[in-house]
């Protein structure tokens, strides 16, 4: 069964897109391909579609830029192409974006991470992914090379969402560059906790992923950044747990003040390939309770050691 006729491996951005505008919306962009040729391979099979492969695919690994993960002062670049086997094999992001590399070391099996790639989860616009939720609790930046006159764009991440499975990007002419965002410093730390299902496909039920700024003192929450996915038709903050924390000591009330706050204004909806809406108000509270203190002591120690990776 062919699934696509012309296969092309451009060796920079601006030859990637002049592909992409050669095929004129008939061709895709493909990287680790863990989603793309499913959803080639299931369309091909439905009876009512023409049945016509794909006119060709424009495989970005060979983009150098695409495939880096690099330190720019204080800020951390990882390109769209880097697979989730180079982030969790990154000491610079263990260390310094501690959640980046437990979300990425859930993801699938080790086949699964030695292909997938970060940028490919993110331009398949799915709530649930993995990496996102630590993007979005990063408050990391995507960039985007427009096929218009729009040049290249830095983006907060949840602009590249517009709904489930809906991106911001056209798949067929933009391509997603990369990601950006601020390396934890002193007093600062994160961390990742998920609650999947194993049966089958691994669905995330939810994924929380928290950045804590401690005070001077390391005492109490100075900044808190939490995301929790998917709960909400794109990526999400949980904003008024974070205005609850800041200020407050880092402490076993505290977090029960977090929990309680969450339950009253976190709602996510029942699943049937997930959870119901009640089990999964539950593991809210039994993520935020791992989450948030592993954080906040990775931020008080300033030393960090992702735990759970490769447990996929």
């Amino acid at each position: 069964m062919q699934l696509w006729q012309d296969y092309h491996t451009p060796t920079t951005v601006d030859d990637a897109l002049a592909l992409l505008a050669k095929y004129a919306g008939e061709a895709r962009i493909v990287a680790g391909g863990t989603d793309l040729l499913i959803d080639l391979q299931f369309s091909h099979s439905q009876p009512h579609t023409m049945r016509q492969p794909m006119a060709a695919l424009v495989d970005v690994t060979r983009i150098s830029e695409m495939t880096r993960i690099e330190q720019r002062d204080d800020l951390c670049y990882i390109g769209g192409a880097a697979t989730h086997t180079s982030i969790v094999k990154s000491a610079l992001l263990e260390a310094r974006a501690t959640c980046i590399v437990e979300s990425c070391g859930v993801v699938g099996g080790p086949q699964v991470r030695n292909v997938g790639t970060l940028g490919g989860n993110v331009a398949h616009a799915l709530p649930a992914g993995d990496g996102t939720t630590s993007l979005v609790a990063l408050d990391a930046e995507v960039e985007i090379a427009w096929h218009d006159d729009r040049g290249r764009e830095w983006l907060p991440i949840a602009a590249a969402y517009r709904g489930p499975g809906i991106s911001a990007l056209d798949s067929a002419r933009d391509v997603l560059v990369g990601f950006r965002f601020k390396l934890t410093g002193e007093r600062e730390g994160t961390a990742f906790k998920r609650i999947m299902r194993p049966q089958g496909v691994a669905l995330p039920v939810l994924g929380c992923a928290v950045w804590v700024r401690l005070d001077e003192s390391r005492e109490h929450y100075e900044d808190v950044r939490i995301s929790i996915n998917p709960v909400a038709p794109v990526p999400s903050r949980a904003t008024e747990v974070e205005a609850a924390l800041r200020g407050q000591p880092v402490s076993d009330e505290t977090l029960e003040l977090a929990v309680n706050i969450a339950r009253e204004s976190i709602h996510p909806r029942a699943s049937k390939y997930r959870a119901t809406a009640e089990y999964r108000v539950h593991m809210i509270e039994t993520l935020l309770r791992q989450s948030l203190p592993l954080a906040a002591e990775r931020a008080r120690t300033d030393v960090a050691h992702a735990e759970g990776v490769g447990m996929g």
